[in-house]
């Protein structure tokens, strides 16, 4: 009952949270009211109406029909006001807007308030010209419309001119997955993570990628002649669209797919490849067993095998007909004839059963060798039938032969060596040990401890042993020169990314306390740290590139020394998770998001290692979500976990700027904020605000990557401001992509798996994507873009020109030659819904 009193309070609290939020919202579009009119006012949109009054009701000015406010509307506007005419026109030409108001009330002239009426219509309308609205799970979000676009409904979103090539894949599933390590003859090493299948060249430090999988490779086997390899991927989800799980068959020298198998059979494959067929064990409840033809793809028998967890299948290399399967608390020898199974339970007989038998291989005299839970090595054979015993219908049976003590803690892998010899890994215990044909030990050696347990074995050249860990790494070495790591990656959701301002390096954090500096020009890392109580969640690097920032799980943050990895300064704000780190342009700021709300501003001195409070901004009603600084370094916009946008003064002592319109035109340092007008094109319809993890504007400011919550990476033109622009997608990633950045001179681009734990390295190909556009080249696009379509509308329009309210010119979207009211400079005709107003 207590459960179900807090979850209710904690419904209740939201809802007072959502509604305290919209009336604040309110609060703030009544205020943005108030300037915008001023401005309408003082450009001269009511030119029309006093003229009109003061030249007589007769005026024959001819206006454009459209217009709803021409000479008769003066005369009946003066009618009403009466007295009070001359002063409303002198609060005009004051730009006293709120003072008319309360003037025309206190007197309570009833025709007057139909004055007040028509000006709340006419600032509805002209806001209405200037924003846009899009909506996320049915609340609206005003977007306001720069003023270099003129005709926002006509412009043309297209695909960039760049696209993305996979360059390098880090990281190595070794966590959860076992026997998903093999050598090549060609000197490459085949693994996987996410929906790629890595052949990285261990000598040449090349990749090459399978990349035909929609979802999670889970398992994989190499064919006996060392080229083929089947592949198999579990279920997912794309959107709404279901992702069927399905073995592949491919050539490792190609990288072509001669079949695809099981599509929508199996969730999860094991499986191993006798030359003709494969068989496969899925993951569903009965862990069905089944039999394919590798040339024709057809499946050839199937059988269900048990309810308790399948961890390895293999063919007897000395008799196809003979399979054998091992897992939680069993194995089992099958015998396939004529499309049939026949299942044989392996007898423990005098010896404990292990709660898990792990990994088995065959041995040359054909036994069959398993590691268990337990730390054995068990020897298993073919016992006559115990006619004595059993009668005279008694069948052979497969029972213990002998027991090898081998490891402490579990035996993970097992792998054969030419002339009948043996490795073994063990679990707890870390140590790799050779034994000699006949389970003699040989010798033996222990991973570090850093790279956790050892999951799977392969054999190089019969010296040389490459070996995948569960802490998602694959070392290299021999038991006399000891293992180095060739593969490294983090072993938990990882959502902190960020670039070098000036090299080729980005850093990465995540839930498993470690912290990474990656080379990206060389594909290596270079160094790793491990947090020792909390987690890291964000980072940013400072703009002289040798401090990094890391936001942790708890409020704290940390100033790390790239070159000594030390801690150089800490600090604490509140005590919830940081989502967000950034530096101001020049570095004399830091800007931290936190998900109590607020953003905290510290003042950055000695060249990034000194930090001093500088203020804190207050108005968001939920989380931090992304936050960028203006290119002068004076300004904020901020996006919460409300879908809200506000803006920040941060020069002025971080004040919440209430007029969002007065920040339109306003040039930003970086775009990672999901939420804006420039980025507006990025979210699909129907979006519920979750959608989108991350984007990040290349510095040339001519795309937009993007980080979705699908799986998939995507490349939009920048800005990309209407709804539905076309982009670039990519796959690869087996998890919600959490966060993605470019490199700094635009060459690459880097995307962050949450679950997957995989980085992707993406190469920036054509349009320029070297990193040498000139910045601002977005706003001169939009603006052309926008004077095209405006010159295309009238050029194919088929009515007669609208002429402007003020000098009847008849070209809308056409500079006027004559000045504004209240001003000497030229203004542009634009069309406001049914009204044309005049606009510097």
């Amino acid at each position: 009952m207590m459960e179900v009193r807090l979850q209710a309070q904690e419904d209740e609290i939201t809802l007072l949270k959502s509604s305290l939020a919209d009336a604040l919202r309110r609060i703030r579009l009544h205020d943005q009211l108030l300037p915008l009119l001023k401005q309408q006012l003082i450009a001269g949109v009511y030119t029309g109406w006093l003229n009109g009054c003061t030249n007589g009701c007769t005026s024959n000015r001819k206006l454009s029909s459209s217009s709803a406010f021409d000479g008769r509307a003066n005369c009946t506007m003066a009618f009403f006001l009466g007295d009070h005419f001359s002063i409303f026109m002198t609060y005009i030409r004051n730009s006293l807007i709120i003072e008319m108001i309360l003037h025309i009330k206190a007197h309570e002239n009833r025709n007057a308030c139909k004055i007040v009426n028509v000006i709340y219509v006419l600032c509805s309308v002209s806001l209405a010209g200037h924003s846009i609205k899009m909506f996320i799970r049915g609340r609206p979000i005003t977007m306001y419309i720069p003023s270099n676009i003129q005709n926002y409904e006509d412009l043309k979103m297209e695909p960039p001119s760049e696209r993305l090539e996979l360059d390098w894949v880090y990281g190595y599933r070794g966590r959860d997955c076992r026997a998903n390590l093999y050598f090549l003859p060609t000197g490459e090493a085949v693994y996987f993570i996410a929906c790629v299948v890595v052949l990285y060249h261990i000598n040449n430090r090349t990749q090459r990628h399978y990349r035909k999988h929609t979802d999670c490779v889970r398992c994989l086997t190499i064919h006996p002649d060392k080229v083929r390899i089947a592949s198999g991927q579990t279920a997912g989800v794309d959107k709404d669209k279901p992702l069927l799980p399905c073995v592949h068959i491919w050539d490792s020298t190609t990288l072509v797919t001669l079949q695809q198998i099981g599509l929508g059979t199996f969730q999860r494959g094991v499986g191993s490849d006798s030359g003709t067929f494969l068989c496969v064990i899925d993951d569903s409840n009965e862990h069905m067993l089944s039999v394919w033809d590798c040339n024709k793809g057809t499946k050839h028998a199937e059988v269900k095998t048990t309810n308790e967890a399948v961890f390895s299948v293999d063919f007897n290399p000395s008799d196809s007909a003979n399979i054998i399967t091992c897992g939680k608390s069993h194995v089992y020898f099958w015998t396939l004839s004529t499309g049939q199974f026949t299942k044989k339970q392996g007898i423990f007989g005098k010896y404990k059963k292990p709660k898990f038998i792990q990994c088995f291989v065959f041995s040359l005299t054909g036994d069959v060798l398993t590691g268990d839970s337990e730390g054995n090595i068990l020897t298993w054979g073919k016992s006559a039938a115990d006619v004595k015993t059993l009668g005279k219908g008694a069948k052979e049976t497969f029972q213990i032969m002998r027991q090898t003590r081998a490891h402490e803690g579990s035996v993970f892998t097992l792998c054969n060596l030419q002339g009948g010899a043996l490795l073994s890994g063990g679990g707890k215990d870390r140590k790799i040990i050779r034994w000699s044909a006949d389970l003699a030990p040989e010798r033996e050696c222990e991973i570090p401890e850093k790279y956790g347990a050892v999951r799977t074995l392969a054999d190089v050249d019969g010296e040389e042993l490459l070996v995948g860990t569960t802490r998602n790494a694959i070392l290299r070495g021999t038991f006399s020169d000891g293992f180095v790591a060739i593969v490294q990656g983090h072993v938990d959701e990882m959502w902190g990314l960020a670039t070098h301002p000036s090299q080729n390096v980005f850093f990465t954090c995540g839930n498993d306390k470690q912290v990474f500096l990656w080379n990206a020009e060389e594909h290596k890392m270079d160094w790793c740290t491990t947090l020792e109580v909390e987690y890291g969640l964000c980072a940013d690097f400072s703009p002289v590139g040798s401090v990094v920032s890391v936001g942790l799980s708890t409020g704290r943050w940390l100033v790390l020394d790239l070159f000594t990895r030390e801690v150089i300064s800490e600090s604490t704000d509140g005590n919830e998770q940081l989502s967000v780190m950034r530096y101001s342009p020049d570095g004399s700021f830091l800007a931290v998001g936190s998900h109590d709300n607020f953003i905290y501003i510290y003042s950055v001195t000695e060249s990034g290692r000194r930090y001093t409070r500088f203020g804190r901004c207050n108005g968001h009603s939920s989380f931090i979500t992304h936050l960028d600084w203006s290119k002068d370094g004076k300004y904020i916009m901020s996006n919460s976990g409300d879908y809200e946008i506000l803006y920040w003064d941060i020069a002025g002592g971080c004040k919440l700027l209430r007029n969002r319109f007065e920040s339109k035109d306003r040039e930003w340092a970086s775009y990672t904020c999901v939420l804006g007008f420039h980025v507006m094109g990025v979210w699909l319809e129907g979006s519920d605000g979750t959608d989108i993890n991350a984007l990040c504007r290349s510095h040339s400011e001519r795309v937009v990557a993007v980080a979705d919550d699908f799986c998939k990476v995507h490349l939009f033109q920048y800005p990309c401001p209407k709804l539905k622009a076309p982009s670039h997608r990519y796959e690869g990633h087996g998890s919600h992509v959490t966060n993605v950045c470019f490199t700094h001179s635009d060459s690459h681009l880097l995307s962050m798996g949450g679950k997957d734990t995989c980085i992707l390295q993406w190469k920036v190909m054509g349009g320029g994507g070297g990193g040498g556009g000139g910045v601002g080249d977005s706003r001169e696009r939009l603006a052309s873009a926008s004077a095209s379509a405006s010159a295309s509308a009238s050029s194919t329009s088929t009515s007669s020109p609208e002429p402007c309210v003020v000098c009847e010119m008849s070209l809308v979207g056409t500079p006027c030659p004559r000045p504004a009211a209240g001003s000497s400079d030229p203004h542009t005709v634009v069309k406001l819904h049914t009204l044309h107003s005049h606009i510097k």
